[in-house]
């Protein structure tokens, strides 16, 4: 059985790319996918430097609808294409915005997702 504390004591002092080199390696060989590995180094070692390869890795963002602007119907039928939703359900987004309309998407489909819904006429944001 392994030693549970050195373990801790291992992944505390990890860095940030060791972080997502250990994300990828339990997804990809043992088919676990850590939530919130990156959380484990929220003070690291490194100071403000470590923080910002990290930000420069990010694969995956949140399409936020801040205001749909004046073309609203337009926008409906963007975020009906985007998430394959009915009707009924993009009208309810749209509608309720600020909503997120996509969740940890991957960085091409949320900037392609970005860019639809701005040409619609919506205020989007990545986060």
């Amino acid at each position: 059985m392994a030693n549970i504390e050195k373990l801790a004591e291992e992944l505390v002092g990890l860095t940030v790319l060791e972080v997502n080199e250990l994300s990828n390696t339990l997804k990809e060989k043992y088919g676990i996918e850590p939530a919130a590995a990156s959380v484990a180094v929220a003070a690291p070692a490194a100071g403000g430097e470590a923080t910002a390869p990290a930000e420069a890795e990010k694969s995956e963002y949140d399409v936020v609808l801040k205001d749909p602007g004046t073309q609203k119907v337009a926008v409906i039928k963007a975020v009906k294409d985007i998430t394959n939703l009915g009707l009924g359900e993009a009208k309810a987004l749209v509608d309720g915005a600020p909503k997120t309309i996509l969740e940890k998407a991957k960085t091409e489909d949320a900037e392609e997702a970005k860019k639809k819904l701005e040409e619609a006429g919506a205020t989007v944001e990545l986060s």
